[in-house]
């Protein structure tokens, strides 16, 4: 089942407490296994400095590309943590006030503050997750629902999506379906690639996927099942607690897992 508004807003207000809870005591000179070249302590101000990024969007009524001079970063582990609750707490406070449909800036097509609420939910989660593993913390259990809706904005949002200024071309054949063996839900993907020239002046030409909707989708010719915590976690180049079992066509999982592998802008 698709979270609500009040689902998202939930989340981003569990996941960042979870995130908190373990770093508050925990070294912040550890490597994140999970984010290159950073330590535990970067990755507590890089949540929370997104999270004060957003707010400052939504309070600000921004509705085109912002230019907003970087936080100073703090020197400490309790400075971390302050600004991670101011940052928190004003967000949240925004997310809880506004109208979902009402108009505000985002990178994406999508301009709304419903964006960025389900953007943040799953911003915090993966940020908890990293958070986890960096300390060698038990990996508290994640929502199905939450973890469906994040491969859905992965697979649509992350890694699809097409903007008006770019094209998206389906290769010869590739279409996967990815399933979650715990909620039910499904997508068919194919495979291709993405071209354009973006308004900044970079021009792409690369690997892409795209979800197909519709029960004239072609028949996929590979398989990618599990649940849906174990997906989500997987799309994002994150361990996985359980199995991600691969079936079908070899070629167009190979060529799915370099998507992957790539990461994401």
């Amino acid at each position: 089942m698709a979270p609500t508004p009040e689902d998202y807003l939930a989340a981003v207000r569990r996941e960042t407490a979870r995130f908190r809870a373990v770093l508050a005591e925990a070294d912040l000179e550890v490597a994140v296994p999970t984010c290159p070249g950073w330590t535990a302590a970067d990755l507590l101000h890089h949540l929370a400095e997104v999270q004060w990024f957003w707010s400052r969007v939504l309070s600000e009524n921004v509705t085109e590309d912002p230019d907003l001079d970087e936080p100073v970063r703090a020197e400490d582990r309790a400075g971390l943590l302050a600004f991670l609750d101011r940052a928190h707490d004003a967000l949240t406070d925004q997310l809880a006030s506004l109208d979902p449909g009402e108009h505000r800036w985002s990178w994406a097509e999508e301009q709304t503050v419903g964006f960025t609420l389900r953007r943040q939910a799953h911003e915090a989660l993966v940020h908890r997750l990293d958070a986890e593993l960096a300390v060698g913390a038990a990996r508290a259990e994640v929502d199905p629902d939450l973890a469906a809706d994040g491969v859905d904005e992965a697979l649509r949002v992350m890694f699809g999506g097409v903007p008006r200024w770019a094209t998206f071309t389906p290769g010869d054949g590739a279409v996967l379906r990815i399933a979650a063996t715990d909620t039910g839900d499904a997508w068919t993907i194919v495979l291709g690639r993405f071209a354009g020239i973006a308004p900044s002046g970079t021009t792409y030409d690369e690997p892409m996927l795209d979800v197909l909707d519709g029960s004239d989708a072609p028949t996929p010719g590979a398989t990618v099942s599990a649940a849906a915590a174990d997906l989500d976690a997987w799309l994002w180049n994150r361990p996985t607690l359980g199995p991600v079992d691969r079936d079908g066509d070899d070629d167009a999982l190979r060529a799915l897992q370099e998507i992957l592998d790539a990461g994401i802008d």
